[in-house]
């Protein structure tokens, strides 16, 4: 069953691979890269899990707070609990590249959504190459989101004539940022 799965699958590959050829402008492009670790509480640690993120990814990460208090896991409202950084161009390209490595360049389709979105987790930030332990950080993981976007679906966020939504037509679907990841990155879909 899995072999006619990958077999069905590698034809649809093709097969948008070939339309991407005959048409440039369908060709989608990685917009953003977003890496989050979600520690749930504040303090030095979650301050040293940042250092090792912004060496990681090369850019400065940014504190997120808790939303409401949860008495039961000893969390405030207005407190740090997680990190993130949001990488763009290059910076996300050479993350990527090391982030498939930590995975074994293989990815499940259940991580795609139908919008062109992407997310899979890293269980060991130790497994991303050219990190080493840290013995008072311990081990973490995180969160990594590609979000993989067409040419021209910038209409949507701009200021100036704002289109009010984007036909279904011009949207990532699944199969096309399964396509978009095997063709750039060699990645594996189990």
């Amino acid at each position: 069953m899995t072999e006619l799965l990958s077999h069905n699958l590698n034809e649809r590959i093709s097969a948008i691979v070939e339309k991407w050829e005959k048409a440039p402008m369908t060709k989608p492009k990685m917009t953003k890269v977003t890496v989050n670790v979600s520690l749930g509480q504040g303090g030095e640690r979650l301050a040293k899990i940042a250092q090792v993120l912004k060496e990681i990814t090369g850019q400065e990460p940014s504190y997120r707070k808790a939303k409401k208090t949860i008495r039961d896991f000893g969390i405030r409202k207005g407190e740090n609990i997680a990190v993130s950084v949001t990488l763009k161009g290059e910076k996300a390209e050479a993350f990527l590249r090391k982030a498939f490595e930590a995975v074994g360049n293989k990815i499940k389709y259940s991580s795609f959504d139908d919008y062109g979105n992407v997310s899979f987790g890293i269980k060991e930030h130790i497994s991303i190459p050219g990190v080493r332990y840290d013995p008072e950080i311990g081990v973490f993981g995180m969160d990594v989101s590609i979000t993989i976007e067409r040419p021209g679906y910038r209409i949507i966020r701009r200021k100036i004539k704002k289109a009010k939504r984007i036909p279904r037509r011009h949207r990532v679907n699944r199969d096309e940022a399964v396509a978009y990841l095997v063709y750039h990155y060699n990645v594996k879909i189990v």
